[in-house]
């Protein structure tokens, strides 16, 4: 027979579980969509729903990936969003997507999404990418069409093609708003600016520099 102290483990090891399933638990829907009011009278973490009555299938729709984004720009890349700003009907389901377009040699910069995973898919062309790891380590791989690459949820993470033709990926995200954040936008063109001193000591260069790199990446007058 089990002894009072047996039970009293046994309950208090159910007891850790259930609690533990409400702090690390992802909880479910509580209804079948929320599509997202944008502007919301009173500020809520993600959306508030529209009233069923409101919405229609246009909420959940977006031909915006069809065509190639424009690539004449100084990075030679075109990102078109497909999340929550986009498709209203996302909200509450923890999925995106985007199109990603690359001219010959062009970049998408060192980045991080902090709030998502991201697998991209290569539609055309051909591309080198990476992520690095909290050791520092690179972990990197050229992908061509069909196949398919992981970046892991907020690790640093690049992809540039080095291929004489244009280069395009569908990459999907396990959030309805990943966000994205340049390593060199953060560091260098923050607002405010980050302190000189901070910048010239943590990458060993001169204020001089700094400033130069600083003149380069914020916005042009």
């Amino acid at each position: 027979m089990a002894t009072t102290r047996d039970l009293g483990l046994v309950i208090g090891v159910m007891m850790a579980f259930f609690m533990a399933s409400f702090v690390f638990a992802d909880p479910d829907m509580l209804q079948d969509v929320c599509v997202a009011i944008l502007k919301p009278a009173v500020a809520v973490n993600g959306f508030p729903c529209k009233n069923n009555t409101d919405i229609s299938a246009n909420d959940f729709f977006f031909a915006g990936l069809v065509k190639p984004g424009l690539t004449n720009n100084a990075l030679g890349v075109s990102v078109t969003q497909a999340n929550v700003n986009q498709i209203l009907g996302l909200n509450t389901l923890g999925v995106s997507m985007a199109r990603i377009d690359y001219a010959p040699g062009g970049l998408n910069p060192p980045h991080t999404h902090p709030r998502a995973t991201e697998i991209v898919f290569v539609l055309t062309g051909e591309l080198n990418v990476g992520f690095v790891n909290t050791d520092n380590k690179l972990f990197s791989k050229t992908i061509k069409a069909g196949e398919v690459f992981v970046f892991p949820r907020g690790l640093l993470h690049f992809q540039i093609n080095n291929g004489k033709v244009p280069a395009a990926v569908i990459a999907g995200f396990n959030s309805q708003f990943a966000g994205t954040q340049r390593a060199a936008d953060a560091l260098f063109a923050s607002s405010p600016m980050i302190d000189n001193n901070v910048l010239a000591k943590t990458f060993k260069i001169g204020a001089k520099l700094v400033e130069e790199i600083k003149f380069n990446l914020g916005p042009k007058m």
